[in-house]
């Protein structure tokens, strides 16, 4: 699960504190880089959310789908011989007496 791989939260990129070093990062810079990855970060996070709901969503659809019994096209009216009976005039009708000459 991809929960499990992520390491770190947006409230643990905000909260992490660098050590400044002779010749470091302005803090500026880093602070607007990281206000930045925080955002995407929630963002892909709550998208993450939203897609795992969507997902058990669509695993309970499908298993109530396949405990429903199956209907058969016969729900139609139609049968093979309707089929080909309206077939039979629809070629009539279009090629006229020249079909069966």
């Amino acid at each position: 699960m991809l929960s499990d791989k992520i390491k770190l939260t947006a409230k643990e990129i905000l909260e992490k504190e660098f050590k400044a070093g002779m010749r470091g990062y302005k803090a500026e810079d880093v602070d607007k880089f990281l206000d930045v990855v925080i955002k995407d970060y929630e963002t892909f996070h709550q998208e993450y959310e939203l897609l795992m709901q969507e997902n058990a969503r669509l695993k309970r659809q499908l298993e109530e789908a396949g405990k429903k019994p199956q209907q058969s096209t016969s729900n139609t009216g139609s049968t093979n011989f309707d089929i080909l009976r309206r077939l039979s005039n629809l070629e009539k009708h279009v090629f006229g007496s020249k079909l069966y000459e």
